[in-house]
């Protein structure tokens, strides 16, 4: 991962938070209302890097945490 780029980073993320939202059988509203939003923008936005959106730290915790998984598990690279 040394020669990642940050948007690749946050490109990682975006799907990782995808891919287990789904095997959860969570809703990007579902994951937004338990982040304590009441859109889907900032999951769906996140989720595909639009326009620039990421998730920050304290997003990706609050993901890791809502999803019950290693917070790890979303800074990995897919593939």
């Amino acid at each position: 991962m040394h020669e990642t780029t940050i948007e690749e980073l946050y490109t990682y993320i975006g799907k990782n938070v995808a891919k287990y939202r789904k095997e959860k059988k969570m809703s990007q509203l579902d994951l937004s209302l338990a982040m304590g939003y009441k859109s889907v923008s900032v999951v769906s936005s996140g989720e595909v890097c639009y326009k620039g959106k990421h998730f920050n730290l304290e997003q990706i915790l609050k993901i890791s945490q809502i999803l019950n998984i290693d917070m790890c598990l979303l800074f990995q690279k897919t593939k």
